[in-house]
């Protein structure tokens, strides 16, 4: 995913001459080296200052640019988050982050550079947008539609790398949800990396008589409210999966819509409230956290008995 962020910003910088990257000194990392390379003269390393980067970025936009700032989504969330909400959202700054290594996909560096809470976070914001990757195919076709969107963006972006599930023609829209497979008993809400599990749990699923359909949700600020309610009257019942807190993510955000709109039995498969570890791998890690198909298959059928 790291690399398709680098060709999708070198790509995009060739047809829009006002986008510039800053990375705080980890380009070699997020693959911002590859728009480091390609226009030098665009690119901005700020060091390892986060907070800086982001009020640098601030003033590029002011000054008509679309900057792209990058960084460890931990380090950015946290070390950033005071410019973030007085210089970017309360400005309403056309600023776009890349967050990079989020969740616990940066595995192998421990708690310090998880990034488990960072939706919550970026969702609590007036003025930005939320988008999660779910794999690299997903995230080049991002980038075009994130610079063209007016106003501030969170992209949360994998260091791992994860099978594609939609076909390269499949359109990405900043808001809207879309249907990996359709299912009648059930349905399964996902929104990043865990998306190929949920696609495995439902083929399990099927083996056993129980029909769900998986629905990714590239956008989890603003939710696609549409999808998510036509999955409730269409299936009665849904599971959420996410590498994220199960506090403030994609359950959060589906649970506040549901007991104001249709109350429907929610499951969620997430990380508890508790830090990760490290790990060998980062598919070891998620097997840690709870995201296995299993687990997945698991949730699916106490939703149902729910129901």
């Amino acid at each position: 995913m790291r690399d398709e962020l680098g060709q999708a910003l070198v790509e995009y910088g060739r047809i829009n001459k006002d986008v510039v990257v800053l990375d705080a000194d980890v380009a070699n990392s997020t693959m911002t080296i590859a728009f480091q390379k390609a226009y030098p003269d665009r690119f901005f390393n700020v060091g390892i200052a986060e907070a800086g980067m982001v009020d640098t970025a601030v003033g590029l936009a002011m000054g008509g640019k679309i900057p792209f700032a990058s960084a460890f989504a931990a380090m950015l969330c946290y070390r950033g988050m005071e410019q973030i909400r007085s210089c970017i959202v309360y400005n309403d700054a056309n600023v776009k982050l890349l967050a990079s290594y989020a969740g616990v996909s940066d595995f192998k560096d421990g708690a310090t550079h998880h990034s488990m809470i960072d939706i919550a976070l970026m969702r609590a914001l007036p003025n930005m947008t939320v988008i999660v990757a779910a794999d690299g195919q997903e995230l080049k076709k991002m980038i075009p539609a994130i610079a063209e969107y007016q106003g501030p963006v969170y992209l949360r972006i994998s260091r791992t790398d994860t099978p594609y599930t939609f076909g390269e023609n499949e359109p990405f829209e900043i808001g809207k949800g879309r249907v990996a497979s359709n299912g009648v008993d059930a349905s399964i809400l996902v929104s990043g990396t865990p998306l190929h599990r949920c696609i495995i749990a439902s083929k399990i699923l099927k083996k056993e008589g129980i029909s769900a359909r998986v629905v990714e949700f590239p956008t989890i600020k603003p939710l696609d409210d549409e999808l998510v309610l036509r999955c409730c009257k269409e299936t009665g019942t849904l599971v959420t999966v996410e590498e994220h807190s199960i506090i403030g993510g994609l359950y959060g955000a589906v649970a506040e819509l549901l007991v104001k709109t249709i109350p429907t039995p929610v499951v969620s498969v997430g990380i508890n409230d508790q830090f990760a570890r490290t790990a060998l791998n980062p598919e070891e890690l998620w097997d840690f956290c709870g995201f296995t198909p299993e687990n997945i298959v698991s949730a699916t059928k106490e939703a149902l008995k729910r129901k």
